[in-house]
């Protein structure tokens, strides 16, 4: 297939191009570079040394003897997705392009303003593009869990059977995001649902969990393939921080009581999602959601798992509990459903000691590379 990878810089991005090109497919990388202009706003850096991505493209080919094609481009500029949309005409969209850190979004209004036009109006420019330039194209949309909040009831996977007064209907899921970031996915859902059922676009949006894990079997083939690990308060996810804090000696910070639970998944589970999608396309007319989460855990239970693995490692460190800058629920029902993509032929990798002791044993070779102040959190919802 013809496949775009938006945001094919990114964490999620970057391994899901190489495995689309290692299965064979055509894939073209568009992505504006932005990420890695954040670090130099916020004074961070990925804890593992990346290569700039033509670099990286460049590694690859030389690998493996496949080409990925590189757009420099901003999805929040018409021009360059048309140019995206009628010089390849992709099959399938792959749409990671979106700032995906809710601490960014919370920073100030500017960066919720920011947030909001990079990723709602980068989603909009995508689906005009669609219906000028590729009606048949498939959008593989990433969303997240988050969109739903911490609601007392089960969880589906995008949609609600609901009995009122007498009368049933099929009703997207209620949402109640947890930041201005989760506000934009869900925007973004109400936008994909709205063409979709207007312009016949079809779209898979998966609501993914928290990502963990370093590497895919393909950014494994050469250290300049390596894919980025974000490790600060701002990007960084409890779980990074939990393993750059073990590697540093640090205690482990826990936001609240932990008692806070979400759905996570391995990188390498994410790429194979991404790949049943494309293969498995939504019909004309189509608004599918997936949850796409393997497993689900509390911020303490991964804090327990990583003091547990960093002592087996000989480092020492506690479990501090932090004044939580967020705004969210303790001690709540969370029980999210997941079958779709399992029944599509996903196996999931579960979280095992040997993958904490893999990404901490990288942890500690870089720590060098490691600014400690930066795992403390600095934004506050309040």
């Amino acid at each position: 297939m013809k496949i775009v990878v938006a945001g094919g810089d990114g964490f999620c991005g970057w391994p899901t191009a190489l495995y689309l090109s290692q299965k064979g497919h055509e894939v073209t990388i568009v992505d504006s570079l932005v990420r890695r202009e954040i670090d130099t706003e916020l004074g961070s850096n990925s804890m593992t040394p990346i290569l700039p991505l033509e670099e990286r493209v460049a590694a690859w080919k030389e690998v493996t003897g496949k080409d990925i094609d590189v757009v420099i481009g901003d999805l929040t500029d018409y021009d360059d997705v048309t140019r995206v949309f009628t010089e390849k005409q992709p099959e399938a969209f792959v749409h990671f392009a979106e700032h995906r850190s809710a601490p960014y979004s919370m920073i100030d209004r500017e960066h919720a303003i920011e947030n909001h036009r990079n990723n709602v109006e980068g989603t909009l420019n995508v689906l005009w593009a669609i219906k000028d330039h590729a009606p048949d194209c498939h959008l593989v949309k990433l969303g997240t869990m988050g969109e739903y909040g911490q609601p007392n009831i089960d969880i589906e996977e995008g949609w609600i059977e609901i009995e009122h007064k007498g009368r049933k209907d099929r009703l997207p899921f209620p949402k109640a995001p947890g930041s201005f970031y989760h506000l934009t996915k869900v925007h973004d859902s109400d936008n994909i649902m709205f063409a979709c059922r207007i312009w016949g676009v079809r779209a898979t949006d998966l609501n993914q969990g928290v990502v963990y894990g370093l590497d895919t079997d393909e950014t494994r083939l050469d250290p300049r393939l390596t894919n980025r690990f974000d490790y600060d308060a701002v990007f960084g996810t409890a779980l990074n921080r939990f393993l750059i804090q073990a590697a540093i000696g640090h205690d482990l910070t826990v936001y609240g009581g932990g008692s806070q639970t979400r759905g996570y998944l391995n990188i390498a589970d994410t790429v194979r999602c991404i790949e049943i999608a494309c293969e498995n396309p939504a019909e004309r007319g189509e608004f599918r959601v997936f949850n796409q989460f393997t497993e689900s855990f509390s911020v303490q239970d991964l804090a327990e798992k990583v003091q547990r693995v960093a002592r087996e490692q000989g480092l020492k460190v506690g479990i501090d509990h932090l004044e939580n800058p967020r705004v969210e629920k303790y001690d709540h029902y969370y029980n999210a459903v997941n079958t779709n993509l399992l029944d599509l032929g996903l196996e999931p990798h579960l979280l095992t000691d040997e993958v904490l002791e893999e990404i901490l044993r990288v942890a500690r070779e870089n720590v060098d590379r490691v600014s400690d102040e930066l795992v403390l959190p600095t934004v506050t919802w309040k």
